[in-house]
């Protein structure tokens, strides 16, 4: 990697100096300035919608601004296209890779610069032995001859990693990278982060976790509505001062936990079995109950609550509801039943992107909403206007494709999806990863609220704080089996990472 110039230390490698844009009549973003120095992690952090992913698409010569301009070792760049940011030695590492899956890793890194050898045929021992270099120097043991199809989201970042540091580039964006990462994965990224660093680059770091941004950055600036708040060293903030700065209002008043008496049982799931996946799982829930599944990535919460929907299989075991067995592997049903599931993947398995905000709202109700075997649109959009403006879903028109979305905007389609339903129990798999700390609070003061009215809530989650604010009780999983069952009085980070680490808390 090249390594900037350091004659003049104090001055940024890549300075954001007053740019603006806008979409129409809509400022994505005003007047925002800050600075990306060599060797240094820079955090930007706001809620969705406060105009990172813009600032990004800068940086990345997908959008040139509109007012302001971008230095890059002092001078004004021109970044009309993503050419032109690779060549200016800016890369964008985005949190859905786009590798061609055919091509094998070392393929990826070299497109458009493979070595050649005579009669122009390309050198395929050179190309691999410098993806191996490169995976050397990284620290990360993948196979340069691998086809990439595959690979794990976080290999898949490491080979954009790669194939950025082998075109010498000296500002790297890291847009969201680990939101679909386990802890060990982002361990590793963070390691190979650090030897960027430690190389002389200028990384710009994306992230929703609080956590992560203390643990590696070393200065932050925050956004909100477009506009720029704050650049300051991280030392000086804690995390209640950045929540509060993105969205006014302190750490503490996210959670919308309310204190009620449980009603009869709603859900009861007995002995519940997957060959090799889970083992005799069995709970009740309430109604106005929030209960909560933890555990560590790959515990089986995600195979239970799916196989109690109906999604996967199960080989033994029943579920009821309202006291009534439930058909096994029939999603139909367990929607007949009253049962809603807001998937862990939103994107992949919560909605049609290509589809309209309306018609992805209405997708539960094709049959209510149908008259004569008909759909109208009156009918799909004012079902979807009346839940958007429930959930406060911020959208330009109900005919919009919602792939157009942002990841919390998102969110709240899927929730009104399946809210449309009245259901009297709502699974939720990890309902606010991969959304600002704003929209989660909306997302929670939605749960609360749906728990005050009855609804007896099932909420899958990695977030321990989530969990400890939002959970009457804790069921926390462990191989695939039940192990303990924590009541919100006793429920404490130590005590629920105890039984899920299998460190003395027995069921």
């Amino acid at each position: 990697m090249a390594v900037p110039d350091s004659r003049d230390p104090e001055r940024p490698l890549l300075h954001v100096r007053s740019v603006a844009k806008s979409f129409g009549a809509v400022a994505a973003v005003r007047d925002v300035s800050f600075p990306l120095h060599a060797g240094e992690v820079h955090a930007l952090v706001g809620e969705n919608g406060a105009g990172k992913s813009t600032i990004v698409k800068m940086l990345a010569g997908v959008h040139r601004p509109d007012a302001g301009t971008l230095e890059l070792d002092g001078e004004p760049v021109a970044l009309d296209s993503p050419a032109d940011a690779l060549a200016a030695g800016i890369a964008v590492i985005y949190q859905e890779p786009t590798l061609f899956p055919d091509l094998s890793v070392a393929e990826n890194i070299a497109m458009g610069r493979q070595p050649l050898k005579s009669l122009r045929r390309i050198d395929r021992a050179a190309v691999n032995a410098r993806a191996e270099a490169l995976f050397a120097r990284l620290g990360v043991p993948i196979d340069p001859e691998r086809p990439a199809r595959g690979l794990s989201i976080a290999d898949q970042q490491i080979v954009e990693i790669a194939k950025a540091i082998s075109r010498d580039a000296r500002v790297i964006v890291m847009d969201e990278p680990t939101a679909a990462l386990t802890g060990v994965e982002v361990e590793r990224l963070f390691t190979v982060a650090r030897g960027l660093q430690a190389d002389g680059a200028a990384l710009l770091f994306i992230s929703h976790r609080f956590e992560e941004i203390t643990a590696l950055c070393q200065r932050v600036t925050i956004m909100r509505d477009g506009t720029h708040v704050s650049t300051d060293p991280i030392a000086d903030l804690t995390v209640d001062e950045m929540v509060r700065r993105m969205v006014g209002r302190p750490l503490e008043q996210l959670f919308a936990h309310r204190d009620t008496t449980p009603g009869e049982v709603v859900l009861s799931v007995e002995g519940l079995g997957r060959a090799g996946v889970f083992t005799d799982v069995g709970f009740e829930v309430r109604a106005g109950e929030v209960v909560a599944l933890a555990g560590l990535v790959g515990a089986g919460r995600s195979e239970v609550v799916q196989a109690v929907f109906g999604v996967d299989p199960r080989d033994t075991g029943e579920v009821r509801v309202h006291g009534r067995r439930l058909k096994p592997h029939s999603p139909t049903a367990a929607m007949r039943a009253g049962i809603a599931l807001v998937p862990e993947d939103r994107r992949q398995q919560g909605l049609v992107l290509e589809a309209s905000i309306a018609r992805n709202v209405a997708s539960t109700r094709l049959r209510a909403l149908s008259r004569f075997g008909l759909l109208t649109g009156g009918a799909e959009r004012r079902l979807a206007a009346d839940w958007t403006a429930r959930l406060r879903t911020k959208y330009e028109r109900l005919t919009d494709p919602v792939g157009r979305l942002s990841g919390g905007n998102q969110q709240k389609v899927v929730l009104a999806k399946w809210l449309s339903t009245s259901p009297s129990v709502l699974i939720v798999d990890e309902p606010t990863r991969g959304i600002d700390v704003g929209t989660k609070a909306e997302v929670h003061r939605l749960l609360a609220e749906l728990a005050a009215e009855g609804v007896a809530v099932v909420m899958v989650s990695s977030e321990l704080p989530e969990v400890l604010g939002m959970a009457d009780r804790v069921l926390v999983m462990r191989e695939g089996r039940l192990v303990a069952e924590i009541p919100r009085a006793e429920a404490t980070e130590e005590t629920v990472m105890r039984a899920a680490t299998g460190a003395g808390v027995a069921a």
